[in-house]
């Protein structure tokens, strides 16, 4: 039914990212407690979008809300629904969800089917995620692809908050401007954060 994921491979690909050299990003967009950075992706021909930004809680209660699940449905704006179409064991699932639309619908709702992995990550927690091979899909909706994207969370150095950090790289297909999907990538990065924030303190 779905193509086989190594948890492996797809984790060492999200911890290289997490050690690229800073110069290699530009910044994207920066709110007052989130910046957003981009690099061309070794994956398709668009960009690797890293964001970071403290959160007020534990790295294991933001994760609960962060991967696949009906918390998540329940918070992130962007996120019309899902469903989880397998359990693999616990931490690993393939997840199918679909995306509202953006920019006054210039980006048409999104469907996807992803792998998904969580997995402890020095003091905290790493859930990560790829898109697989699924053959059914949902009237109305273009299919769009994640590339190998993660969340990394680990204690902030000093403080009782959690130093979030997202890496994302997903091709939208369709005939889009590069500069609505960037414009769109960069903003859902900052609000996904305020609405995260807005979750837990609920």
């Amino acid at each position: 039914m779905f193509s086989h994921v190594s948890s492996e491979k797809l984790q060492e690909t999200l911890v290289s990212y997490h050690s690229l050299n800073e110069s290699e990003w530009s910044i994207a967009k920066k709110s007052k407690d989130v910046t957003v950075w981009r690099k061309p992706s070794e994956e398709f021909g668009g960009f690797l979008y890293k964001t970071q930004g403290t959160v007020a809680e534990s790295p294991r209660r933001i994760m609960d809300y962060i991967r696949p699940g009906a918390c998540r449905l329940d918070w992130d704006s962007m996120i019309t629904s899902l469903e989880i179409l397998q359990t693999l064991d616990q931490g690993r699932c393939v997840v199918k969800y679909t995306t509202a639309g953006q920019l006054w619908n210039i980006i048409s709702p999104r469907e996807f089917v992803d792998f998904s992995y969580t997995t402890d990550y020095q003091s905290g927690l790493l859930s990560c995620g790829v898109s697989v091979d699924h053959d059914e899909q949902k009237a109305g909706f273009v299919r769009g692809f994640n590339h190998p994207c993660g969340w990394f969370c680990v204690p902030a150095q000093g403080s009782d908050l959690s130093l979030l950090t997202g890496y994302i790289q997903t091709d939208l297909r369709g005939m889009l401007p590069q500069t609505a999907v960037d414009t769109a990538m960069a903003g859902g990065l900052i609000n996904f954060y305020g609405d995260l924030r807005r979750a837990l303190k609920a």
